[in-house]
């Protein structure tokens, strides 16, 4: 098994078409076999206006698939906090970067190609 329960994620879903929604979670696994897993965690939604993403304030739990191409999976330290994660544009040249951090020991950087996209 690839994954395993008690694992840290941080899930970015790609879009399939322009207008679709930004959306990340970050979680931990509560069960998993080899096609999808159980995740305990917080969805944030990029707010168009503001250009930010928000995460939503209650924890929810998700069906993940693990072999579906559109999302992007990362395993992260078992030490973050995750209800304290949220994110943060840093506006250094040459470029801005977005970095989801917990504000201790978790910090992971999601720029693409460019965190106002």
């Amino acid at each position: 098994m690839i994954m395993k329960t008690g694992e840290k994620i941080h899930i970015v879903e790609r879009r399939a078409f322009e207008g679709d929604v930004r959306r990340h979670f970050v979680g931990e696994i509560v069960e998993c076999n080899d096609t999808v897993a159980r995740a305990r965690g917080y969805v944030f939604v990029c707010d168009r206006i503001k250009n930010e993403f928000v995460r939503k304030p209650e924890p929810r739990e998700r069906i993940v698939s693990l072999i579906d191409a559109r999302l992007v999976i990362n395993i992260i330290s078992p030490e973050t906090q995750l209800d304290k994660t949220h994110y943060v544009t840093l506006t250094e040249k040459p470029h801005n970067r977005l970095i989801i951090t917990d504000d201790g020991k978790f910090s992971l950087d999601v720029h693409e190609f460019g965190a106002l996209r």
